[in-house]
C-alpha cells in the first residue's frame, strides 16, 4: 500500500469524532479498511495506535482513541517527551488479518517507535507476533485472554489489560459473599472467537470448583443481535444465575433484552466495559460485574482524568480509554527516564520493574514472568432505576481487590509455566 493513501490530520478542538475518523472507509476492502490518521509534525515521536472501530468491538474502540488522544494532548501541552512532540498514527484494526497488516505497515513504514492498543484477543496475538519479530513493543489495552500471556506470550508484547482469569477472580469474590455459586445452578453465554473461549473455560473452571452446577451454555455469534432464542432457553432451563461471557454490543443487547423479556433469575458476568452498559439504556443494566477501572476511582489522579476527558469529550470516561490513555503516559514517562525511543531499552525497561501511576490506590508494574500489569480491580453493582441520577449513573462500587495491604500478585494468572519468555 503506498503513503499517499494516508490522511495527515491536524488535531482540532475537541479531537475527531468517530464519524470524522471514519470517513473515507466506504469503497475500501481488506487491509485499506480505514486509511491511517495521524496528529503531528516534524521531529515528533510517533506512536501506532491501532484499535477496532467498527463492528461489534467499535463502541470500545471510540473510546480507545480518546483515551489516547487525551493522553497525546497532556504530554504535548507540557513539552513533550525530550522536546518532542508525540504524533499518533492511528488506525482501525477490523479483524485479525487487517490488524496484523496494520501493525506491519505502521512498523515498517511509518516508523513508529511502538504500538497501543487493540481490544480483540485474536487480533492482539497477531499483533504481538510482528511486534515479536519485529522487536518493536506492542501495549496490548484491551484483549482479555490468558493464552496470550501464556502459550503466547513474548518479551515485546505488554498487557495493561486484565486477563480473563483476574476478572473471573475479582467478580468471584463478591459473588461468593452474595452466596451465588455455591449449590446454585449457572446458565452461561458466550462470544464465540477466542476472548469468550478462553473465558468461558476460566469462568467454568472457577463456578464448579466453588460448587456450582452448569445448567446450560451456548456460543453466541459475535454479529448477533437478536438474543430471544437463548433467552427462550434460559426460561426453559430455570437456572439460578445467568451469566455473560459476552463482548462489546453482545453485552448490550443482551443486557438489554434481557431486562425486555422480564426474566428474574439473578445476572452477572466476567468480562465487562462500562460502555455496554450504558448503551442499554437507563434502567436495563442489573447484576454484579468485574472491572479494570471506572470512573468513581476515589484517587486524586483518577479524579483529574474524568475532570480532563469530561471536559473535552463531554462525557464520562470508562474502562477502555483508561487503557488506551495510562499506557501512552507511561511510554513518555519511560521515554524521559531512559532518555531514548530504543524499543529494545524500552522493553527491558518494562520489565524490570518501573513503577506507574495508573490512576488506581497503588502503582502498577508489569511483571516478567507474562509481561502481565500487576495491578488492583474492581466489582461493581447494578443501581435499582429509581436511585440513578441520570444515564451514567447506572452502578456502586463494591470494593477493591485485593484488599488493601494484600500483595497484588495474588490476582494475577497463575505461573503455570505456558509462557516460555526468553530471559
Amino acid at each position: 500500500m503506498s503513503g499517499d493513501r494516508r490522511g495527515i490530520i491536524g488535531i482540532a478542538p475537541g479531537g475527531l469524532s468517530r464519524r470524522q475518523a471514519l470517513a473515507g472507509i466506504a469503497g475500501t476492502v481488506g487491509a485499506v479498511a480505514c486509511p491511517a490518521i495521524s496528529y503531528g509534525q516534524a521531529d515528533a515521536i510517533r506512536i501506532g495506535h491501532l484499535t477496532p472501530v467498527t463492528g461489534f468491538l467499535g463502541p470500545l474502540g471510540e473510546y480507545a482513541q480518546m483515551g489516547v488522544r487525551l493522553a497525546a494532548d497532556e504530554i504535548n501541552a507540557n513539552g513533550g517527551v525530550m522536546g518532542r512532540k508525540i504524533e499518533l498514527v492511528m488506525e482501525d484494526s477490523v479483524n485479525p488479518q487487517t490488524g496484523s497488516a496494520k501493525a506491519e505497515r505502521l512498523i515498517e513504514r511509518d516508523k513508529v517507535a511502538m504500538i497501543i492498543g487493540e481490544i480483540s484477543s485474536a487480533t492482539a496475538l497477531g499483533i504481538g507476533q510482528i511486534a515479536a519479530r519485529t522487536k518493536t513493543v506492542f501495549i496490548n489495552t484491551g484483549a482479555n485472554s490468558d493464552a496470550i500471556r501464556g502459550k503466547d506470550c513474548n518479551p515485546f508484547m505488554f498487557h495493561i489489560e486484565a486477563a480473563n482469569s483476574m476478572m473471573v477472580q475479582t467478580v468471584g469474590n463478591y459473588l461468593k459473599a452474595a452466596n451465588m455459586i455455591s449449590g446454585k445452578k449457572w446458565y452461561m453465554l458466550t462470544a464465540d472467537y477466542a476472548f469468550g473461549h478462553d473465558l468461558l473455560k476460566v469462568a467454568k473452571k472457577y463456578v464448579t470448583a466453588n460448587g456450582a452446577q452448569m445448567a446450560g451454555e451456548d456460543l453466541v455469534p459475535t454479529d448477533s443481535a437478536d438474543f430471544s432464542p437463548y433467552l427462550l432457553k434460559i426460561r426453559q432451563a430455570r437456572p439460578d444465575i445467568v451469566a455473560s461471557n459476552l463482548a462489546g454490543n453482545q453485552i448490550t443487547n443482551f443486557i438489554k433484552q434481557y431486562a425486555e423479556y422480564g426474566l428474574q433469575m439473578p445476572i452477572t458476568g466476567f468480562g465487562f466495559d462500562t460502555a455496554v452498559a450504558w448503551g442499554a439504556g437507563q434502567g436495563n443494566f442489573a447484576g454484579i460485574w468485574p472491572l479494570i477501572w471506572h470512573h468513581l476511582v476515589d484517587n486524586p489522579s483518577s479524579k483529574k482524568f474524568v475532570e480532563g476527558f469530561s471536559k473535552k469529550y463531554g462525557r464520562l470516561p470508562e474502562n477502555q480509554a483508561w487503557g488506551d490513555y495510562n499506557s501512552l503516559k507511561l511510554v513518555a514517562q519511560s521515554f524521559a527516564e531512559l532518555k531514548s525511543t530504543d524499543p529494545v531499552k524500552l522493553q527491558e525497561h518494562l520489565r524490570k520493574g518501573a513503577k506507574f501511576d495508573i490512576l488506581k490506590g497503588r502503582e502498577g508494574y508489569f511483571r516478567a514472568y507474562d509481561n502481565q500489569m500487576i495491578q488492583e480491580m474492581y466489582a461493581v453493582k447494578a443501581k435499582d432505576a429509581s436511585k440513578m441520577k441520570d444515564k451514567w449513573d447506572i452502578y456502586e462500587p463494591l470494593g477493591v481487590v485485593p484488599a488493601a495491604g494484600t500483595d497484588l500478585e495474588v490476582l494475577a494468572p497463575e505461573k503455570d509455566g505456558t509462557c516460555k519468555m526468553p530471559a
